[in-house]
């Protein structure tokens, strides 16, 4: 690499609106965000899932009443 060219790295903390922390390397000693894993309904897995409980079919059936 050349010398005088690269920015520095830095070990940087990352803080969410939520309120969470967690450090990673960035250019810029500081981070803030709006959304992160701990607070996003799907990256965190928090998400639910209705229709991995039941079946398409059995949904069908029940909101049309066929049997």
């Amino acid at each position: 690499m050349k010398k005088g060219i690269h920015p520095e790295v830095y070990r940087a903390i990352v803080r969410c609106n939520c309120g969470a922390e967690f450090e990673t390397l960035s250019t810029k000693k500081e981070l803030r965000v709006d959304v992160c894993i701990e607070c996003h309904p799907i990256f965190g897995g928090k998400q639910r899932e209705t229709w991995d409980s039941e079946g398409r079919i059995e949904r069908y059936y029940r909101r049309y009443g066929k049997k």
